[in-house]
């Protein structure tokens, strides 16, 4: 069991090392003996930025002074207003800003740039993911497979980890890109894998898929705002990302999708077109075909929900203040520390951590494994009694998640003294 000796120097971390948590709101605990709530899911839901609520109130207001002329008028103009969010989230992800846009959720923007670029061909039409890979990506790449007139359970491959494993080797990935290639249309895997927070090599495996003459698109749910990115430089074909886990913008909020410049303008690529995606000059024009810029904002389809980005752009601005370098060696700090008070539990207990322990293949997430299963009454407990906010995949995975901008030493040590309580000893 962790001792007070350790409580106190994770304060004392806290204070050396204290992040940015009062720009943040955090809830208060559930249950234990301190205030707020130990809030390691950041993976599943970012904390609201304290900014987020004026942001708000001030597109309400442009709203009822204005209403319709709000598109063209006030300080924030709506109609191009969905561009102060394209400079920071290309920052985020390490891209070029003709490269990236903010629209719709992960699931429809992976559909739309998979109408782009899954071009199967007699021979050529595989789709490759991981088998741990999240069930929407799943449900996705099968269902186009289905669009395309394939059967699924054929043209989508699932790689799995060596037996014995829990994480999918990149030399793996790369050796069947190697062996069997030239059948493969599609790499399409998740750049921090969901389950077991495994930060995947995604420049080697980018190189290795086109080395394979396929097109390469990453899912970065779980890696945008949690580890550096640099999209336009490893080459990467297409991706999106979600924003309301690590970029803290809100339940449901809009996602970000990236298309690599070489592809912008080129008329081999096809997309599905809306009138938000045709040359803002002419846009009002109302003509009846479309002429797209030489961008991704060519895969716009309608306009951007106002409301909706309001929060993102309070929590955009807190990466611009503090930076992804920054936030990384906090992170590594971070997630080390709590590794070493789970090495301190996992020998006596039924407990064993899936994450890799480098820190170049992971990012702040932790999965541990509950050898006697019951995840999902493990994180209750976990709350109810201890005020520590984790979440569980049934049925015997919990995941902590120690997110740089606003958790602390003494949640990492909370956790660890939690787990310590309610696991028993072998």
């Amino acid at each position: 069991m962790t001792t007070p000796e350790q409580e106190e120097a994770a304060r004392r971390r806290d204070e050396a090392d204290p992040g940015h948590r009062h720009l943040f709101h955090v809830p208060p605990a559930e249950g234990g003996r301190y205030a707020e709530t130990a809030y390691l899911v950041g993976n599943s839901l970012g904390l609201q930025p304290r900014a987020a609520r004026a942001d708000l109130d001030a597109e309400l207001e442009t709203w009822a002074r204005l209403g319709v002329s709000g598109h063209f008028a006030g300080d924030r103009p709506w109609v191009p207003s969905y561009r102060s969010l394209t400079g920071p989230s290309a920052s985020v992800v390490g891209a070029l800003p003709a490269e990236t846009v903010v629209m719709n959720s992960l699931t429809v923007n992976l559909h739309l740039l998979m109408v782009s670029f899954y071009r199967p061909t007699p021979g050529r039409d595989r789709i490759l993911i991981e088998d741990a890979a999240f069930p929407s990506d799943s449900y996705a790449v099968r269902s186009q497979a289905r669009h395309h007139g394939l059967d699924p359970d054929e043209t989508v491959v699932r790689l799995r980890p060596r037996p014995g494993e829990e994480t999918l080797r990149t030399e793996d990935v790369v050796d069947y890109l190697d062996r069997e290639g030239q059948r493969v249309a599609l790499v399409l895997l998740g750049g921090v894998n969901y389950l077991t927070g495994e930060l995947m090599d995604i420049p080697e495996i980018t190189r290795a898929g086109h080395r394979a003459g396929a097109l390469v698109g990453w899912d970065l749910a779980h890696a945008a705002g949690n580890v550096p990115l640099a999209l336009h430089d490893w080459d990467v074909d297409f991706a999106a990302w979600c924003t309301y886990k690590y970029l803290n913008s809100g339940p449901g909020a809009l996602a970000g999708a990236f298309v690599h410049e070489r592809h912008l303008g080129d008329p081999a690529v096809d997309r599905f077109e809306g009138w938000w995606g045709t040359d803002e000059a002419t846009r009002f024009e109302m003509a009846p075909v479309s002429r797209p810029p030489a961008t991704v904002e060519a895969w716009l389809i309608s306009n951007p929900p106002v409301l909706a980005m309001a929060p993102m752009r309070s929590a955009l601005a807190i990466f611009e203040q503090v930076g992804m370098p920054a936030l990384r060696a906090r992170s590594e700090r971070l997630t080390g520390y709590l590794e070493g008070l789970l090495d301190q539990l996992t020998p006596s207990r039924p407990l064993t951590v899936l994450t890799p322990r480098e820190p170049t293949r992971r990012g702040c997430q932790l999965s541990v494994r509950i050898g006697r299963g019951g995840a999902a009454a493990l994180t209750k407990r976990l709350s109810q009694e201890y005020g520590v906010l984790v979440d569980d995949r049934e049925p015997d995975v919990i995941r902590l998640a120690p997110v740089p901008l606003y958790s602390t030493y003494h949640d990492c040590w909370r956790a660890a003294e939690a787990l310590a309580r309610l696991v028993d000893e072998a």
